[in-house]
């Protein structure tokens, strides 16, 4: 997989006509999309400019402000023109549809006054429902990428992790080293969510009672954070010791797109630990519904049915502190990390080829700490195939 090259022209091609045959779908009478967002800008065009994608039911102009040299060296889209004012995208078209498509999630006041100084329209609908369906069936292209970030990532945390873990460090340095180590192999150093709450660093690290923090995102990790607004990778103060449970929850990816992953150590022995038998039944708890539920992932299952195997598969004792309270078993990943549908309570759609899920079914024990398991999967006739190594045993570091 040669990292960081462009998005080929025939996947950008492929990608608009998805669009447009869903809006054809669903409304025929459609004339005009006005896309933004830097996630969609980058699937549908390759590049991230400060700029406007025009999409029409003829053409697809991307109008850049910033930078429009980048734009045209990195990316494979047929037409990118320079523009300094949306004035000159109302000149281009003469006549400006009455309704046109939006971002809802990403039309802010302050951009759609600057918008409709010039690019005057009366009605809007949302396009997100739509480019939310195309974006979740992944083409061949994307699986290769979300492979590549699978394999950086199973190595990094499977392998690597283990060994920066000894007495004194903390819980930021940790994540600070897993993060580095991912780069140098490869990944793209960041992250993407669609949720405004998702900080996008890379993840979090989190010993024993520092996980029991609940975080803002909409996440069933905890964490302390490196200060009151930054809830992500993890504690300055809070150092390593024996008898710590080790969580982490480092994301990974390649050419925009994202694979999933989390891992349990324990640091010395469960057995000189006074809950080492509770700790080890929880994570065993969720390393059998994650092995469980991820065989599940066939086309026509239905979404909410894995989440309720999984929350009935939950004994009694631990079902207070699964999910940290919250109602899901997954979620959709490409190029964001918490894409739609979710595998959750009331998602009542059925599974179908080529999506991809996180699996993370993580179990918060009162006044001791956090474990649990996550991998990333795709959905194939046999099963989910995962793509960030496999899920890990309890293992202890000592």
């Amino acid at each position: 997989m040669k990292f960081n090259a462009p998005v080929p022209k025939q996947e950008l091609e492929n990608r608009l006509s998805a669009l447009r045959s869903e809006l054809e779908i669903r409304d025929n009478s459609w004339q005009m999309v006005l896309i933004h967002n830097p996630v969609n800008l980058y699937y549908l065009t390759g590049t991230v400019p400060d700029g406007l994608l025009v999409i029409t039911k003829e053409q697809s102009i991307l109008w850049v402000r910033r930078d429009y040299d980048r734009a045209r060296n990195e990316s494979e889209f047929e037409d990118i023109r320079s523009m300094k004012s949306f004035r000159e995208i109302s000149e281009y078209f003469n006549e400006i549809p009455k309704t046109i498509y939006l971002e809802y999630k990403y039309a802010t006041l302050q951009w759609l006054n600057l918008v409709t100084k010039h690019v005057k329209f009366e009605e809007h609908k949302d396009i997100l429902p739509i480019l939310q369906h195309i974006r979740a069936f992944k083409s061949e292209y994307e699986i290769k990428c979300m492979k590549a970030s699978g394999k950086i990532q199973s190595e990094s945390l499977e392998q690597i992790l283990p060994v920066f873990l000894r007495e004194g460090v903390s819980e930021a340095e940790l994540c600070g080293e897993v993060l580095l180590d991912l780069i140098r192999r490869g990944s793209m150093g960041s992250c993407r969510f669609e949720n405004a709450h998702g900080e996008a660093i890379g993840g979090i690290c989190s010993f024993s009672e520092s996980g029991l923090n609940g975080i803002s995102f909409d996440s069933p990790d905890g964490c302390k954070g490196t200060c009151i607004p930054i809830q992500a990778l993890g504690s300055h103060s809070r150092k390593l010791k024996k008898g710590d449970i080790v969580f982490a929850d480092i994301a990974c990816g390649v050419n925009g797109y994202h694979t999933d992953k989390s891992v349990t150590y324990f640091y010395g022995k469960l057995s000189e630990h006074k809950n080492g038998d509770l700790i080890k039944t929880a994570y065993n708890i969720c390393l059998e519904i994650e092995k469980k539920a991820s065989a599940m992932l066939k086309p026509n299952t239905i979404l909410s049915d894995i989440y309720d195997f999984a929350y009935n598969a939950v004994p009694d004792e631990f079902k207070a502190g699964f999910m940290f309270g919250k109602k899901f078993l997954g979620h959709s990943i490409g190029l964001a990390m918490d894409e739609y549908p979710a595998i959750a309570k009331g998602f009542d759609l059925e599974i179908k080829p080529n999506e991809v899920f996180a699996l993370e079914p993580k179990i918060k024990l009162d006044g001791i700490g956090l474990v649990g398991t996550e991998n990333t999967y795709l959905v194939s006739e046999q099963g989910g195939i995962c793509l960030t190594g496999k899920p890990q045993p309890l293992t202890e570091i000592f």
